[in-house]
C-alpha cells in the first residue's frame, strides 16, 4: 500500500439516495477533482463550494464553456493537509445519490490518476500519519457498526482516546520501572543503588492492579460490543410469550390460553439500557405430547444452554411443579433471573422455592414489573450503576488478549524476584509486558495485524 498515491472511494452506502459522497485523498486530490468540476468559487480549505460535475470533452473543446458536458450539480468540500481526516489533501464531492452519477465520479478520478482505495485505507492513513492511534482507529469501525445509541457513545469515547488515556499512566509506571532497573544494571559499579526486591514487587503491584481492573471491564465491554443472548424458559402457559411481547413492545409471539402454543424458537433483538439483547422465546418445557413438541422442547434446552442470561418464568397462581424445580436445578450457578409471573392473579410469594436467584414479580398481561425486570437484567450484566459509568473500558477481544498477555508477563517478573533471578532476565518480562500494551495503541505492531484490522472496514472509510 503506497501512502503517496491519491485514492478515491464512495464514502456513502451503495444504492440510491438523496445524496452520495465520493472522497478523494492524496497529493493530487485537488488537481484530480478540479478536472471534473465547474465551480462558482475557488476551493478554500474548510469551505463548501457549489458547482457542477462535468464530463471532460475531447478534441480541444473547453469543458467549462460546454453546457452539454454537465452531469450533475454538486457541493464540494476541500480539506487541506494536515487538517484533514488522513492529514492528506482531501476533496469530498457530494452529488445526488444516483449510482450512475457516483460511479462516473469515481471513474473520472481513476482516469485522472487516482487509485481505488482499499478497505479502511482512509483510516489506516490517519493512523500511519499519527492523527489517531490504533485503538481509536478500531473505534471508528465500532462506531459505524453501532446498533444502539449506547454503543455509539462508547465507540465515540474510544475514538476520543478514552482507552488510550486509561492505559497511559499504566505504561508510564512500567517504563519508569524498566528505566530504574536498566540504570541499576548499567551503573552497578558506580554509586547508583540497586532497587531492593520488595520495592520492585510494590511497583509491579502498582502496575498490575489498574491493568487487571481494566482487563476485568471486558466482561461488560464484550456485552456492549456484541450484545446479549437471553432465553425465556418455563413450563407451558406460564406467560413466556406474553412476557416476550412485553419486552419487545409488540405482538411478535402468538399467545393463546392453550398450553404448548409455542412449538419453535421465536427470536427478536431489542435494546435494553443501550445493550443489544437477543430475546429467545422457547417452547414450554414438559413431557412432549407429540414429535413436533418434542423437537421444540429440545431446541428450548439448547437455547437455555447457549444463553448468556436465562429468565426462568414461573406461574405464581399455581403451585410449583416438578418441571419448575428441574429448570431451577439446570440454571444453578449460571446468570439467571427468577420471574414470578401472573402476580395480578396472586399477591402472595410463591412458596416452596429454595433457589437463591434474584426474583422479579411481573404481570405480563398488565405490564407490571417489566421495568423492574429490565433493570435486573442490566444489573446482572453490570450495566446499571456499574461499569457503564466508566470510560475507557475494554470492548475489543484483541485488546483483552493483549492485556492478558501483559499481565502474564508482569506476573512472571514478580515471580522472579523471590527466586533472585538477575535483573537482566527480569527486564525481558517487563519489556514483553510493555510491548503487548504498545500493540493496543499501535506504538509497536506488525503489518499482518494492521492488514487484519483494516480489512474489516468498508472501502470508503
Amino acid at each position: 500500500m503506497n501512502l503517496d498515491d491519491t485514492i478515491v472511494a464512495l464514502a456513502t452506502p451503495p444504492g440510491r439516495g438523496g445524496i452520495g459522497v465520493v472522497r478523494i485523498a492524496g497529493p493530487e486530490a485537488r488537481t484530480i477533482a478540479l478536472a471534473m468540476l465547474r465551480l462558482k468559487h475557488d476551493l478554500q480549505p474548510g469551505h463548501a463550494v457549489f458547482g457542477e460535475l462535468i464530463e471532460p470533452c475531447g478534441g480541444g473543446t473547453p469543458a467549462r464553456e460546454n453546457e452539454s458536458a454537465r452531469i450533475d450539480e454538486v457541493v464540494v468540500t476541500y480539506f487541506a493537509k494536515p487538517h484533514s481526516y488522513t492529514t492528506d489533501d482531501i476533496v469530498e464531492i457530494s452529488a445526488h445519490g444516483s449510482p450512475v452519477v457516483l460511479r462516473r465520479v469515481v471513474e473520472l478520478a481513476l482516469a485522472s490518476g487516482a487509485r481505488l482505495a482499499e478497505p479502511g485505507e482512509f483510516t489506516m492513513r490517519a493512523f500511519l500519519n499519527g492523527r489517531i492511534d490504533l485503538a481509536q482507529a478500531e473505534a471508528v469501525r465500532d462506531l459505524i457498526d453501532s446498533q444502539t445509541l449506547f454503543q455509539a457513545k462508547v465507540a465515540a469515547q474510544q475514538l476520543e482516546g478514552a482507552l488510550s488515556r486509561r492505559l497511559q499512566p499504566i505504561k508510564q509506571k512500567l517504563v519508569e520501572l524498566v528505566a530504574v532497573l536498566e540504570a541499576g544494571i548499567d551503573f552497578a559499579e558506580d554509586d547508583v543503588s540497586v532497587v531492593p526486591g520488595d520495592q520492585i514487587l510494590q511497583r509491579i503491584a502498582d502496575i498490575r492492579a489498574p491493568l487487571e481492573e481494566l482487563g476485568a471491564s471486558f466482561a461488560f465491554g464484550k456485552i456492549v460490543h456484541e450484545g446479549l443472548t437471553l432465553a425465556i424458559v418455563g413450563r407451558p402457559n406460564v406467560g413466556k410469550s406474553s412476557l416476550f411481547n412485553r419486552l419487545i413492545e409488540r405482538e411478535r409471539a402468538i399467545v393463546t390460553a392453550s398450553p404448548g402454543t409455542t412449538r419453535d424458537l421465536v427470536t427478536e433483538t431489542v435494546a435494553i439500557g443501550g445493550i443489544p439483547v437477543k430475546l429467545i422465546d422457547t417452547a414450554g418445557i414438559r413431557r412432549a405430547l407429540d414429535e413436533a413438541e418434542g423437537i421444540g422442547i429440545r431446541k428450548s434446552m439448547e437455547a437455555l444452554a447457549d444463553a448468556d442470561l436465562v429468565l426462568v418464568v414461573l406461574d405464581v397462581s399455581q403451585s410449583i411443579a416438578a418441571e419448575d424445580q428441574e429448570l431451577l436445578r439446570q440454571v444453578e450457578g449460571r446468570p439467571a433471573i427468577l420471574v414470578e409471573n401472573k402476580c395480578d392473579l396472586c399477591s402472595s410469594p410463591l412458596p416452596g422455592i429454595g433457589s437463591q436467584l434474584p426474583r422479579v414479580r411481573t404481570s405480563a398481561i398488565r405490564g407490571e414489573g417489566v421495568a423492574e425486570l429490565k433493570s435486573e437484567i442490566l444489573r446482572q450484566v453490570g450495566g446499571e450503576n456499574g461499569v457503564q459509568a466508566e470510560t475507557g473500558f475494554v470492548t475489543n477481544v484483541r485488546h483483552q488478549d493483549l492485556i492478558r498477555r501483559s499481565l502474564s508477563a508482569i506476573d512472571a517478573a514478580a515471580d522472579a524476584i523471590p527466586r533472585r533471578i538477575p535483573h537482566e532476565m527480569l527486564l525481558l518480562d517487563l519489556y514483553a509486558a510493555l510491548r503487548h500494551l504498545d500493540e493496543i495503541t499501535g506504538a509497536t505492531t506488525t503489518d499482518d495485524i494492521l492488514n487484519l484490522i483494516f480489512s474489516t472496514f468498508c472501502i470508503g472509510k
